[in-house]
């Protein structure tokens, strides 16, 4: 079974293979008062990726690795800058499932291959405080790498590493560093070891002048692209309406693959981060329709839409259950009756269980990795129509009037409606449309500045308002279903009456509180 590790780490280049030993004196970095020599561990790590490089694009590592104290599977992810979550699986001669799982959106359905093999002799140092608790790890790493597809070549090479204790703290490391730097060590021009092998034993291509074992192109690993040895400056500043709005598309393609990881760890709030970004995608392709050709992106919405209501399956329940739970805690003890937190718990256990199976399969599932494949053609080829050449002032401004003035439709029919499940329909469709609006002002915002970032701050407060009195709806509805649980139980349904009382209390206060708000809204009207 796979378990993580956060792993905080500094790379810094050593002296040539056979030169004098590289580190100075480490027991005068504050805090330091001893290091202990934990001697010399021989490592062997062969690392995997697809046959065009997939993960080292997107700075993600699969390893096999034997020596040390923690040989088996590693696979990196990474989290910000020196900052990676280690994924660890036992030791197997294949690639553990729950890891190719992982790196499933990357690759989809590619093989993966042992593209490199790193040898590596690892002189260990604990840095210790006064009572011998570890602060860091450093490591002198004497590394030998063999290139196992794609090539032939191979590249020795020094490198220092500082590895945080477990909970240390960060801050720990610049004073690390500081005495590093002292001694004229300095940063790793690489990200991490891969990186540095990839590169260095790529093979040249013919007629390319460069280091021997290069190709004259640089996979940078820490920003996923691969770029020129020496690039021209080019300028990527968005220039037409097109490119505003490409632009926005390729970040929520981006956030969708690079969530599917902490999705399927279950990460706190990644399933709702991704079901957004689906929901910008498919508001982006209706709101610029004038941009985007609809009969190209209307199917892909279907899919993105089939895709949020799969997260939502999860996201919902997980909702729903704070609401509750919340409520719950609300209430004085003697309006608390029965088993309701047993209760509560079992009912929010069993829903949550089943559905997050299911999201699983989504994910593993082939119309899931098309949706994934269809948005990558859509990003390389894109189906522009003729109003993307335009500038974007007047094209995306009016997308978004148009967004804002469906919203003003919606919620003048919903005020007029008496309360009740009309009413709550009518807003509920306000409050989806107004998220609508929002994204297309994000979007817009780069192009059109301070009045399109001041609709999102005013779509998003009629958002959060509507969101509340929907979230009042569907508590109803679970509170329905749990004293009709309880009543067939032989258990007193008195706390759920209660509760489904306050529940209504706050819809009426929200609808009240409507009227002032939209007119606050509307005196500042669209971009």
């Amino acid at each position: 079974m796979a378990d993580t590790k956060r792993e905080i780490e500094r790379k810094y280049e050593g002296p040539p293979v056979g030169g004098d030993a590289p580190l100075p004196d480490l027991t005068s970095v504050p805090g330091v008062s001893g290091v202990i020599d934990k001697g010399v561990a021989e490592l062997d790590a062969t690392y995997y990726d697809t046959a065009d490089q997939r993960l080292a694009t997107a700075s993600l590592t699969l390893r096999r690795r034997t020596g040390g104290d923690d040989a088996g599977w590693h696979l990196k992810l990474p989290v910000s800058e020196g900052v990676r979550d280690e994924i660890r699986a036992p030791l197997s001669d294949t690639v553990p499932e729950d890891l190719t799982a992982l790196v499933r959106s990357r690759i989809r359905e590619a093989e993966l291959v042992p593209v490199v093999r790193l040898l590596s002799a690892r002189d260990i140092r604990h840095l210790v405080d006064a009572s011998g608790t570890l602060l860091a790890e450093v490591s002198v790493d004497r590394v030998r790498a063999e290139r196992l597809s794609g090539g032939a070549g191979s590249a020795e090479w020094t490198e220092i590493e500082v590895e945080l204790a477990d909970d240390g703290d960060p801050a720990f490391l610049d004073k690390v560093e500081k005495k590093l730097r002292k001694a004229g060590i300095k940063r790793s021009a690489s990200a991490s070891k891969l990186a540095k092998a990839l590169d260095d034993t790529a093979p040249r291509k013919p007629g390319k002048a460069g280091k021997a074992g290069t190709t004259g192109k640089v996979a940078d690993v820490s920003k996923g692209t691969t770029k020129a040895a020496k690039p021209e400056p080019v300028d990527s500043t968005p220039r037409t309406a097109g490119d505003h709005i490409l632009t926005y598309v390729r970040a929520q393609r981006d956030a969708i693959v690079e969530l599917d990881p902490a999705v399927r760890r279950d990460v706190p709030d990644s399933v709702h981060r991704m079901r957004v970004a689906t929901r910008r995608l498919r508001s982006t392709f209706r709101s610029y329709g004038k941009i985007l050709d609809r009969t190209v992106t209307d199917p892909i919405g279907v899919e993105l839409k089939w895709l949020a209501a799969e997260l939502g399956v999860d996201r919902d329940q997980e909702v729903l259950t704070e609401h509750l739970t919340t409520a719950l805690d609300d209430l004085p003890p003697d309006l608390v009756t029965g088993p309701v937190q047993a209760r509560l718990s079992t009912w929010s256990g069993a829903r949550r269980s089943g559905s997050r199976q299911h999201l699983i399969a989504v994910l593993d599932g082939k119309r899931y990795l098309d949706l994934l494949t269809t948005l990558d053609t859509l990003v390389a080829g894109p189906p522009l129509r003729e109003a993307a050449s335009k500038k974007p002032e007047k094209v995306i401004a009016k997308a978004v009037r148009k967004d804002f003035e469906k919203v003003a439709d919606l919620v003048g029919e919903a005020l007029e409606l008496p309360p009740g499940s009309e009413r709550d329909l009518a807003m509920h469709d306000a409050r989806k449309k107004a998220k609508r609006t929002r994204y297309a002002a994000e979007a817009a915002t780069p192009a059109l500045a301070d009045p399109a970032a001041d609709l999102v701050k005013s779509m998003k407060s009629l958002q959060t308002l509507l969101g509340d009195h929907q979230d009042s709806v569907m508590v109803r509805g679970a509170l329905r279903e749990l004293a009709t649980e309880a009543h067939a139980a032989g258990e007193n349904a008195f706390t759920y009456g209660v509760l489904y009382g306050r529940a209504e209390q706050r819809a009426a206060a929200v609808e009240a509180e409507l009227p002032g708000e939209w007119e606050a809204i509307e005196d500042k009207g669209a971009v």
